[in-house]
């Protein structure tokens, strides 16, 4: 059952709409909301939200109760505050007389799936708005919204024709169903804050171009993607917690949804935590291991990543003052010809990671309009970071491909402690190789090294790197295959072996 609480004093003085409207508080509950979780509110809420407008800005309050709804669209100089106590239960059209606003049909979605780039069938959402916050304590609840895409991930160049229209059978079949809790599209100067979700739909909070963001003090606890940044610049996500077994935490992406190349830039993710639990044991305190296991059989995601879409590349990121637990741990890189420069990474800790604890990857997916490139990761930085509980099969590393190398890449200060278990034949292990593939690197299996991993990568600077194993290892503690140029400063006691590779030093020395 999901509790409630009474409205604070403060805000039951509101209670009165002519106080209300002169203090710019709009009421739900005097635009007919009845706040009791059976009758529908839509109307009330979206009632309110255009008073609002029409004022020329001001805040639509659902004050405590528990509100059922479809879609609201906010629009310019309008915040809407779930007070405390305030339940927003997504409606399902399967069961409640209604549907979600209409997914867009601009264009057709070429080089993403249908998520990406619709925005308007979500359950509170912005397009083209300005000044625009969703704020409160209370609960977005995203029981009726869908949690898997319907169409394709991608249609291709040649099925496209001119016109409004959506690709796929399956994708007009869901018209009228809700995909996200909270979407902005194309907004600028947008604030969510000291919200809770719960079960945020395919995405919880999902923003695709837009200018001056804060997400801050945010709570998601779900089973699909928590927090995606695509295509913005000057987003600032902080002191948030995001619970994520079935999907990325908080993830940033570069997409072509909005049909051009927009790289995503001056973004700081900093003081979150991020973690793979069963749903909904973060919200009440039993933190429960999750069960699932993805389709590569490795176990839950719920990791901080750049890069599942990369068109247009990422450029002047941080990500600081993080703890990560039970999670795939940090993945970042480009496979649809983007660049990745300047991102630095610093202070995190890793509890658990089930997979890579710190990895980046340059693949030639390619998945953009015709003519696309490989594009390029430099200049990343991963400093003072510690991890436990790792899993002996999978090390930190980075791995280009043989025409796209990594390049410039810095650990600094990292301390890992695996379980080990490595043996002889792990060593001798021959790595798979795959030039067109996504960001994922589970495909390589485990790796010929307990510490760290690279393969095809220029100029890789490690200083005060430590690698610890639980148990007996046979592999060394690094391997550099392909790689022109790795330095290795205050490493004590690290096997280092070079493959196929130039300019390798240990402390000075050659390897």
């Amino acid at each position: 059952m999901i509790r409630r609480s009474l409205l604070s004093g403060g805000l039951a003085l509101l209670a009165s709409p002519s106080l209300a409207q002169s203090n710019g508080i709009f009421n739900v509950r005097d635009f007919g909301a009845r706040g009791d979780g059976v009758t529908l509110d839509t109307d009330a809420i979206r009632s309110a939200v255009k008073a609002a407008h029409a004022a020329g800005g001001g805040t639509v309050l659902l004050p405590a109760g528990h509100y059922l709804s479809f879609s609201v669209r906010l629009f310019d100089k309008v915040t809407l505050w779930l007070g405390e106590g305030c339940v927003l239960e997504a409606a399902d059209p399967d069961i409640h007389p209604g549907a979600y606003d209409l997914a867009e049909t601009d264009w057709p979605e070429q080089f993403q799936d249908f998520g990406i780039t619709q925005f308007h069938c979500s359950l509170i959402y912005a397009d083209d708005a300005r000044d625009v916050s969703v704020i409160g304590r209370g609960l977005i609840y995203g029981k009726g919204l869908r949690r898997e895409d319907p169409g394709a991930r991608w249609h291709g160049v040649k099925d496209w024709q001119p016109g409004p229209r959506l690709n796929d059978p399956k994708e007009q079949a869901v018209q009228g169903q809700g995909i996200r809790a909270i979407g902005f599209k194309n907004s600028r100067n947008v604030l969510v804050r000291d919200v809770t979700i719960l079960q945020g739909g395919h995405f919880s909070v999902h923003l695709l171009g837009c200018t001056n963001t804060t997400i801050e003090n945010v709570t998601v606890d779900t089973d699909r993607d928590g927090i995606d940044i695509d295509c913005c610049r000057d987003v600032r996500l902080r002191d948030c917690i995001v619970n994520a077994p079935k999907d990325d935490a908080i993830v940033l992406k570069s997409s072509y949804a909005l049909n051009e190349k927009i790289v995503t830039e001056n973004v700081s993710v900093t003081g979150c935590k991020t973690s793979g639990f069963a749903m909904g044991s973060v919200l009440d305190g039993t933190y429960r291991p999750s069960d699932y296991r993805s389709t590569d059989g490795i176990g839950v995601l719920g990791r901080i990543k750049l890069g599942t879409e990369s068109n247009g590349g990422f450029r002047n990121i941080l990500i600081s003052d993080c703890q990560c637990d039970s999670t795939r741990g940090i993945l970042m890189g480009v496979v649809d010809g983007g660049v990745l420069e300047d991102v630095l990474v610093s202070n995190i800790t890793l509890r658990n990671p089930v997979n890579h604890p710190l990895f980046v990857r340059q693949a030639a997916r390619l998945r953009g309009p015709k003519g696309i490139v490989p594009g390029a990761c430099r200049r990343v930085a991963f400093s003072n970071i510690h991890v436990t509980g790792a899993d002996g099969r999978y090390p930190c590393g980075v791995a280009g491909i043989a025409d796209a190398p990594v390049e410039d890449i810095t650990f600094r200060d990292i301390h890992v402690v695996s379980g080990g278990g490595g043996t002889a034949d792990d060593a001798r292990r021959d790595v798979p190789y795959r030039r067109e593939t996504s960001l994922e690197v589970s495909f390589m299996g485990t790796l010929p090294a307990f510490g760290f991993y690279a393969r095809h990568a220029r100029n890789l600077s490690m200083r005060d790197v430590t690698f610890e194993t639980t148990a007996p290892d046979a592999r060394p503690a690094m391997v550099f295959d392909s790689v022109q140029t790795a330095r290795v400063t205050g490493a004590p006691a690290a096997t280092v072996r070079a493959v196929k590779s130039s300019g390798i030093t240990l402390d000075g020395k050659s390897v």
